[in-house]
Formats: C-alpha cells, sequence, structure tokens
C-alpha cells in the first residue's frame, strides 16, 4: 500500500486500485483531518497485515474509510459558502466513528476461523472405572483375532522391526472411579488446581538449573515394536493419561500415569505404610517371580538423585514440586506390553506414597534423564515412541501408545529438539510465534521462548500439564489477538486461572479465530476444541492457555490432544501428527 498527500490532492494505491480524492477547499481545515486519516490507516495497515484470506476486492472493504473524506469536503464547502466553520473537534470525532467502523470491518475480514461444535461438560456424575479379566482378554486379541504369546521377551538385542503390536485404546472422560464422588465440573476445577501447582513446580525446577539425568545415549534402531493404551485421566480426578501395562511375573495389569516431565518408574507396593486410593489392586512384590531388589552398591542404585540405604538395599525417593513424594525399594521388575515383556527395568517401588496422586498404581517415566523407561529400553525400540492424547470432554477414536519404529507417523510434521545441559528431563523445542486468524501475532517474537546458555527460559512439551503456559508477554500478545478475532461472542466472567471466557449458552456451534504453533521447521494449526474448551455444564468455554511470569513456556496436554505426538530420540526430532488419534 502507497500513499501520496499533498495540500490539494490526496492518492491512496491499494491493493493496484488507485483511489484519488479532490480537494475542494484548500484553505479549510481538511488537510489536518486528512493527515489524521492517514497516520490512522498507516497504523492500522501496520498493526493490522493482509492476509492470503482478503477478499479479492479490497475495496469492497474501504467505503466506511472513504465515506467521510468524500462528505466532509462537500460539508466544509457549504459551510464556509455559508460563512461558517466547522469546530475541529467534530472532525476528529466524525474520523473516530468512521476510522473505528473501518478498522473492525477489515480486522474481521482480515481473520480466519473455524468451525467449534459445542460440547459441555456433563452434568452428572460418572460411573466407575473398570478394566476385568474379560475386557483386559479383548483387548490383548491381535489383529487377526489370536492371542499373542504371553512369552514373548525383549531383550537388547532383539532385531525385529516388522513385529508390530498394537492395542485398543479407551477414553475414559465418562468413567470415575467409586471413591471419587465428585462432579466432572468439580474433578475439572480441581484438576485445574493442580495443574497450576505442577506448572509452578516445573517452572521452579528449570530456574534453579537442577541436573536431573543423562542424556539417553544411543540405541539400536531396529527393535521389536511393543504398544500399550492411553487413557484420559480427567475421570481419575488427576488430569493425567494413564496406560495399561503389566508389572511382574505373572503380569498383574494396572494403570500407570505417562509423565514426559518425569524420568523414575515406579508403583505402589505392599506393604503400605502409607498408599493413596488406586482403581486395582496394590502390587505385592513377593509374589512376582522377577522382581529382584537393587543393592547399595550398585551402580544402579548409584544413578539416583536421591539414594538410601537399609539392610544393603538401595532405598529411591523422588519429590514432586506439589509435595507428592513416593518412597521404598529400588529394584528390577519385568513390565508387560500387550502379551509383550521387558525385562529388567528399574522401577521404584514405594512403600510410602502421599500427595495428590489418585487413581492410577503408579507413573511410567517417559523423560530424557538416564531412568527413564524410554532410556532404558530404547536400545529395545530404536529410541521411538509416541502417543495420542484423546479429548477429555468427548468419545474419541481408538488410539494407542507405541514404542517402536511404527512410532513415527507419516503425517508428521517434526521439529529438532533442542538440549538442556543443565535440565535433560524435559523435551525442550524451538517456538518461533503464534498465529491468531491466519496471521502471526507480531508481537510475539522468538526472543520470548529462547533457551540461553544457562539453561533458563525455553519451550518444553510436557504430557503432565494440561493448559499451555506462555511467558506472560506472549500470552498477553496471544490473548488479545483472540479477544479481537472473538469479539463477537458474549464474555463470561474469568474461572480458575482463565481470564478470557465466553457464554455460549443455547449454541450448537460457533466461528473462532484459528489459532496455529510455529514451531522450527513445523507449523501446527490446533484444532478449534484444542484451546477453547468447557469448563462446566452451563455453556461457558475458556481461552485455554496461561501466561506465566517463568522465563519457561509449557505446552500441555489440552493443546497436544488429537495429535499423536512422535518422540524420535534416535533422530533428535519430535514431531506433531494431525488426527493421530484415528
Amino acid at each position: 500500500m502507497h500513499i501520496y498527500s499533498s495540500r490539494h490532492y490526496y492518492s491512496f494505491l491499494y491493493s493496484n486500485k488507485k483511489i484519488n480524492i479532490q480537494s475542494i477547499t484548500p484553505n479549510s481545515k481538511q488537510p489536518l483531518f486528512f493527515q489524521f486519516v492517514l497516520f490512522f490507516f498507516y497504523v492500522h495497515h501496520r498493526h493490522v497485515p493482509l492476509t492470503p484470506t482478503r477478499p479479492k476486492n479490497p475495496t469492497s472493504l474501504s467505503p466506511l474509510f472513504i465515506l467521510p473524506m468524500l462528505f466532509l469536503p462537500t460539508l466544509t464547502a457549504k459551510k464556509k459558502m455559508e460563512g461558517k466553520t466547522i469546530p475541529l473537534s467534530f472532525l476528529f470525532t466524525f474520523s473516530i466513528i468512521f476510522l473505528s467502523l473501518f478498522a473492525l470491518s477489515v480486522t474481521s475480514s482480515s481473520l480466519q476461523y473455524q468451525k467449534l461444535v459445542l460440547h459441555s461438560l456433563p452434568e452428572t456424575q460418572l460411573q466407575s472405572l473398570n478394566w476385568d479379566a474379560q475386557d483386559l482378554s479383548a483387548q490383548l486379541l491381535s489383529a487377526d483375532g489370536s492371542e499373542p504369546d504371553p512369552d514373548t521377551t525383549l531383550s537388547g538385542s532383539d532385531p525385529d522391526p516388522n513385529n508390530v503390536l498394537s492395542v485398543q485404546l479407551h477414553h475414559v472422560d465418562l468413567a470415575s472411579p467409586a471413591s471419587f464422588n465428585a462432579t466432572p465440573h468439580a474433578l475439572f476445577k480441581l484438576r485445574l488446581k493442580r495443574d497450576a501447582v505442577r506448572a509452578k513446580a516445573i517452572s521452579i525446577l528449570a530456574a534453579a538449573n537442577v541436573t536431573v539425568g543423562r542424556r539417553a545415549g544411543r540405541g539400536h534402531a531396529g527393535g521389536r515394536d511393543f504398544s500399550s493404551s492411553v487413557i484420559s485421566g480427567l475421570a481419575q480426578g488427576s488430569g493425567e493419561y494413564f496406560t495399561r501395562i503389566g508389572i511382574g511375573t505373572p503380569s498383574k495389569y494396572a494403570y500407570m500415569v505417562l509423565d514426559t516431565g518425569s524420568d523414575v518408574v515406579w508403583i505402589q507396593c505392599s506393604p503400605c505404610k502409607k498408599c493413596y486410593t488406586q482403581t486395582d489392586p496394590v502390587f505385592d512384590p513377593t509374589k512376582s517371580s522377577s522382581f529382584v531388589g537393587v543393592s547399595c552398591g550398585s551402580p544402579l542404585c548409584r544413578q539416583l538423585d536421591t539414594v538410601g540405604c537399609s539392610r544393603k538395599k538401595c532405598l529411591y525417593q523422588v519429590s514432586y514440586g506439589d509435595g507428592s513424594f513416593t518412597v521404598g525399594d529400588f529394584s528390577t521388575e519385568t513390565l508387560t506390553f500387550r502379551g509383550t515383556r521387558v525385562n529388567n527395568i528399574a522401577l521404584g517401588c514405594g512403600h510410602d506414597n502421599e500427595g495428590l496422586f489418585v487413581g492410577a498404581a503408579g507413573l511410567l517415566g517417559l523423560g530424557r534423564g538416564r531412568l527413564s523407561f524410554p532410556t532404558q529400553a530404547g536400545r529395545r525400540f530404536g529410541r521411538k515412541f509416541s502417543y495420542c492424547l484423546v479429548d477429555r470432554s468427548t468419545s474419541a477414536r481408538p488410539s494407542y501408545l507405541v514404542f517402536g519404529e511404527s512410532a513415527v507417523s507419516r503425517t508428521a510434521v517434526f521439529t529438532p529438539l533442542v538440549t538442556n545441559r543443565k535440565l535433560d528431563t524435559f523435551y525442550y523445542v524451538e517456538l518461533a510465534g503464534i498465529s491468531v486468524g491466519g496471521t502471526r501475532v507480531p508481537s510475539i517474537r522468538p526472543s520470548l521462548f529462547k533457551l540461553n546458555a544457562a539453561g533458563d527460559g525455553g519451550v518444553i512439551v510436557d504430557s503432565g500439564t494440561s493448559v499451555t503456559r506462555l511467558t506472560r508477554p506472549a500470552y498477553i500478545a496471544l490473548r488479545d489477538a483472540f479477544r479481537v478475532g472473538a469479539r463477537d461472542l458474549k464474555r463470561a466472567p474469568d474461572f480458575s486461572l482463565f481470564d478470557t471466557c465466553f457464554d455460549l449458552s443455547g449454541k450448537t456451534e460457533v466461528k473462532v479465530p484459528t489459532v496455529a504453533l510455529h514451531f522450527r521447521g513445523a507449523d501446527v494449526s490446533l484444532p478449534a476444541s484444542n484451546y477453547l474448551i468447557p469448563v462446566d455444564s452451563d455453556g461457558t468455554f475458556c481461552f485455554a492457555f496461561a501466561g506465566t511470569m517463568s522465563g519457561l513456556s509449557i505446552i500441555g496436554n489440552i493443546q497436544q490432544q488429537g495429535f499423536r505426538v512422535v518422540f524420535d530420540l534416535a533422530g533428535s526430532r519430535l514431531g506433531f501428527a494431525p488426527r493421530g488419534c484415528a
């Protein structure tokens, strides 16, 4: 766009269409008015750039901009012939009204929108979670209907990439354990409280630059694939995602929390000094023939960050930032993924487990540290795994947690993993910017997400955090851009940590501005349900991002849902495949 001006003549070259406006009364105050118009148009153009979605005929957007300029010269001339002068304040007010209307018109027409089908949280209490022996038997059926060999065992040198195992996933957002007598709305509020604590704890850990493990070494590419189920944990009241795996010999199946922000694998064990309520029976190590305690002097024991010793037995302790902790015997045990056994996995057998743990028997650490499951079993599946986190609020298609070559989706877009040598548990990536309505938010710059040499800042992808946290300047810019695009939606009061909410009661669907995350080498367009989510049963939906005063930004699992998230550690990259739960 080019703008030319003189005392008597103004010309706008807008998208190759020239609009001329001839001054009538050169001695009037008209030039000052037009200078204001030109300045406003320039500023507006700088902040609302043209996008590919702008209509082919841009002049159709300009009547509100042109009308006052056509009208005012005539009015000025008429008044001058009558010997009257139009006050400058009138001209200023007149221009503000018309230019504001023009700005709103251009902004709305510039944005890309997508449809959001509305599903509020259910009103009634949900039935309890159940996975009995008959259900498990059905789950263990392979694609041809046969039952897999229960004695299949993966060793460190198994080179069989063609043996693909898969298990159907089950979404249990509509199932709650009987011990949790709460409505979905109450569970959601509780999840947000815990989520805030977790995000704060991660930020504190990152700020402290605590080294919690070494990077995983290079593994053998081409190991056998194995998989297990992933289940949304909203109904468990935990805000986590669960996988169903077997522990010990014979295998005792239980729910395990998936956590890419943790390393140590652990379960609750009897006898319990203090254990929280879980869905499955507590694991009894004395009934497992493959359970082996780790001695105090072993190299495996020395890999723990917090080590204890009792009667020559190695003790572990893992504390979480929310005040939760687990303490017990450090051991090795066999884990079973859909009939395929993985031997000699370092496992914490917790006898004292206190805090915010609810429902699951323990935690499967999927971080990058030396004691995480991907690091321990990496040679057996080529150091690749992926998951798809099912939608929390609606029924989702089946999906899988997959380890092995088949974990890498052909439709995934990849961004390089970034190494933070001061804190190597987390999966760091580079976030270059964010778009709203198809247009980059100009004030969200890569520098807001930079990981510096001291290990501060950066962006991590975390399965255990629900709501994405962005550094405060980035969040404010994103929120304000979204509010502009969603100004036609009725606003609602703030809810918990959300400061941008809407009353969509009585509606079945709405159009909302698109949101896309721009990672280095990968543009990820989010479905509307990944950023405008229900928070109650009355039609209140909130923008599911939050700001943080910490320098660390976190991509949470609400924004990940529906994507297959691929962790290719061998290629040092992380990928996103849309509609990955199919």
